[in-house]
């Protein structure tokens, strides 16, 4: 009967560590989420600072930001002319 009471106990032992490892990894996936979600707000407000920041000063930046709003303005430039070039094809 000793024999049949260690296998008992070892599936016993082994089944709880198989449940905590799957708990662990559910938490883990959850933090993780949680990470996902914070960073994404970080760089959804980078863009919005950003973005203020080229309304206010896009035509005057400081040193450090002249070729990035020199870039957007590029950018902006181009959109409108492929634009006019879509109205051209479409005739209208």
């Amino acid at each position: 009967m000793d024999f049949f009471d260690k296998i008992g106990e070892t599936i016993s032992t082994k089944s709880k560590e198989v449940s905590d490892k799957a708990k662990d990894m559910a938490e883990i996936a959850n933090l993780k989420g949680q990470i996902h979600t914070c960073e994404e707000l970080i760089k959804k407000r980078y863009i919005e600072i950003g973005k203020i920041y080229f309304d206010k000063h896009g035509s005057t930046p400081e040193e450090e930001y002249e070729d990035a709003c020199r870039d957007i303005e590029n950018a902006q430039n181009t959109i409108v002319d492929i634009d006019a070039r879509i109205r051209e094809i479409k005739g209208i």
